[in-house]
């Protein structure tokens, strides 16, 4: 399995990508294999602020319907378009062309709360 060490990862299976105050975020690779072929993404967030943990969509795929969360806090900036047009970004490329949201983020201090890719890898294996 797929973990970038360059991501920090939350629990429930998001990654973040940090470029200075400006992070993208998506799932991970364990998720999409988790959920299964991607049928369709629902984000109607874009420009709301959002507090770590809160629910920013939604992912529906053949087996089930899943909620997808905020790693950490912040205002969404950008949908990506892309993935919401072609869901299935996600289960070809989760951890590039396959990103979910961008944000600004809130706090810097609530990324040092994530998981780096050996800790996340050990959650992904249960």
């Amino acid at each position: 399995m797929n973990i970038p060490a360059n991501l920090k990862y939350a629990e429930t299976h998001e990654w973040i990508r940090v470029e200075e105050q400006i992070a993208y975020v998506g799932i991970s690779e364990f998720a999409v294999s988790e959920l299964g072929d991607i049928s369709f993404i629902d984000i109607d967030t874009e420009g709301e602020d959002l507090d770590k943990g809160e629910m920013f969509g939604a992912i529906e795929a053949v087996k089930t319907v899943s909620d997808v969360y905020m790693p950490i806090s912040g205002k969404v900036l950008e949908v990506n378009q892309a993935v919401i047009d072609k869901p299935e970004l996600l289960n070809n490329d989760c951890y590039g062309e396959g990103w979910l949201i961008k944000i600004e983020i809130k706090d810097n201090s609530e990324i040092n709360t994530l998981l780096d890719s050996e800790a996340y890898a050990e959650i992904a294996k249960h």
